[in-house]
């Protein structure tokens, strides 16, 4: 579970780009129209020059034209062209500058008032924000001389975060991740004013790693919401706030984005590999986040951080389970304490896992069939599969007209598309030979793989 286990810019810079653009063709203008006027100086004293040559008596009336107003009419003309053009620049530049002051100002408005938003969601939702210990027995030995005591004790076996969903009738509900409290003697909730209570696990589910705990609503003042996460869109700010690292870092609050949507990853559970829909962030994800909340703009629950890739080159990938698969999971747990799943009775191990000899010698199996499909150890007593006729060693290939490659898959389709009750069709391979039966789903055991 380990293992899966800010970028507001102000448009300042962008202006600053756009006015150094401005001045730059500004000041590219400005020097075409420099060289145009001494071209045009030039061009106008270049029939002086043969002339002074040619004609000696002629020089000082010519020399006395070129200093009355009449001679120097192009040169004022040139000084004055070349005024009015700094002074151009000069208006151009004053203009971008302050539309370029206008908009990062009205920029870092809209920043502050989005940053003082989150910070009031925040320190909203803060109370509804709690931490969780998962307290273990730990047994200590002791000899004193030919005697000995044996003795037990929870001590602290990890941490993890919960947001309070609910309150009535003197009690809160806390949703959390089942892995927070997985093998729990004892849980104790740290809530926001520090006060430290004892909680009562209502129900967990390894496959969806969601659990409900109960604690008494005495210090409880506020409960946060879900949201619909369906309506989550990439690059959609989220907030993560939990106890990454244990109550040192409490109420740690990060911001990201929604970086992808309908994910599914595997994971290993107590119950075997299963496959989850998540919401995929880049908002800090810590050990010690799972089971906070991952939060819209809007206040609202959109995910339970749950995962995040750990590995050396990876940084900015956790999941959230989505707020819409949370939200039916917590209403079974707080009414049924589990979750009534349907099961067929097998124990089973992805085809392959099994050696390709094993296939081709004892199973069978050949060509397209080897390596793909649930190779089933055991058959329950009594379960559904037996009735129907499964044997030890056969090869789970499809279920309700759907293939299956893996055990993984196989549970998708058992626990998302069909309900206790039905009737299915399996199609299996017994000695290379593809048959199908039809199975009637009972409800699901506790020790089933």
């Amino acid at each position: 579970m380990d293992n899966y286990r800010d970028e507001n810019r102000t448009k300042g810079n962008e202006n600053e780009v756009f006015l150094t653009k401005e001045n730059d063709q500004s000041a590219s203008y400005s020097a075409r129209n420099v060289i145009h006027d001494q071209e045009k100086k030039k061009r106008g004293f270049g029939w002086f020059r043969p002339l002074l040559g040619g004609v000696i008596g002629g020089s000082l009336a010519l020399g006395i034209y070129t200093f009355t107003p009449l001679g120097d009419h192009d040169s004022q003309d040139t000084a004055k062209q070349s005024s009015s053009q700094q002074q151009t620049q000069s208006v151009t530049a004053t203009s971008t500058s302050s539309e370029s002051k206008k908009s990062s100002s009205s920029s870092s408005a809209f920043k502050s008032e989005d940053s003082s938003k989150i910070s009031d969601m925040v320190e909203d939702l803060s109370p509804a924000i709690v931490g969780i210990t998962n307290l273990q027995a730990q047994s200590n030995s002791s000899l004193f001389g030919s005697s000995s005591s044996d003795s037990s004790e929870d001590t602290e076996s990890g941490s993890g975060s919960g947001v309070i969903f609910k309150k009535e009738n003197g009690k809160a509900y806390i949703i959390t991740n089942n892995h927070v409290v997985e093998g729990a003697s004892s849980l104790k909730v740290s809530l926001y004013d520090g006060t430290e209570v004892t909680a009562k696990l209502v129900g967990s589910d390894s496959l969806t790693d969601l659990a409900v705990l109960q604690i008494s609503d005495d210090h409880v003042t506020k409960v946060a919401n879900f949201g619909d996460s369906s309506d989550l869109r990439t690059g959609e700010t989220v907030i993560a706030i939990g106890d990454p690292l244990g109550k040192d870092l409490s109420r740690t609050v990060t911001q990201g984005i929604v970086s992808g949507v309908d994910r599914t990853v595997s994971m290993s559970t107590s119950a075997g590999e299963t496959s989850i829909n998540v919401i995929q962030t880049d908002a800090a994800i810590n050990p010690g986040n799972s089971g906070g909340p991952l939060l819209n703009t809007d206040s609202k629950i959109v995910g339970i951080n749950s995962m995040k890739i750990s590995e050396d080159d990876v940084e900015g990938i956790g999941f959230a389970i989505p707020s819409n698969d949370v939200k039916p999971i917590a209403e079974e747990l707080l009414s049924k304490g589990q979750i009534e799943r349907p099961y067929i009775g097998v124990s089973m191990l992805d085809l392959e896992q099994v050696p390709q000899n094993y296939q081709e010698g004892t199973l069978g199996l050949f060509g397209s069939q080897l390596n793909k499909g649930v190779y089933i150890r055991e058959v329950a007593s009594g379960s559904p599969a037996e009735k129907a006729g499964l044997k030890a060693e056969d090869i789970i290939i499809g279920l309700k007209g759907k293939e299956i490659d893996t055990g993984s898959e196989l549970r998708n389709i058992l626990y998302k598309d069909a309900k206790i009750g039905d009737t299915v069709e399996v199609k299996i391979l017994r000695n290379g030979k593809e048959m199908t039966k039809k199975i009637k789903l009972d409800q699901k055991e506790e020790k089933t793989s």
